[in-house]
């Protein structure tokens, strides 16, 4: 009984949890860093400038998959977990003692 009263609250307590990234100390970027920092900003300003009513599908659709690979360096790498995620790992931990 002592053991589902604590599962119980644990769940219950689940709720008032949410996820949130892993927060690195900012770092100071390098010259070289820098350089390709300025050069993925010039680009991003010339595609804002672009028009896309002009191109063609296959040609926005490069453009937009650059947009996208960008994004990608950009926002680097996080730990996110989810309720459920953290739910599943305490029933789990719960279980094995």
């Amino acid at each position: 009984m002592k053991k589902l009263l604590t599962v119980l609250i644990l769940i219950a307590s689940m709720g008032l949890l949410e996820a949130a990234p892993i927060k690195k100390p900012k770092k100071d970027l390098t010259e070289e860093q820098l350089e390709y920092l300025e050069k993925m900003e010039a680009r991003i300003d010339e595609i804002k400038a672009m028009d896309f009513k002009a191109m063609s599908k296959e040609e926005v659709k490069a453009v937009k998959e650059e947009l996208r690979e960008m994004k990608k360096e950009a926002e680097g790498k996080g730990i996110y977990l989810s309720v459920g995620a953290i739910i599943i790992i305490i029933l789990l931990l719960i279980l094995i003692l």
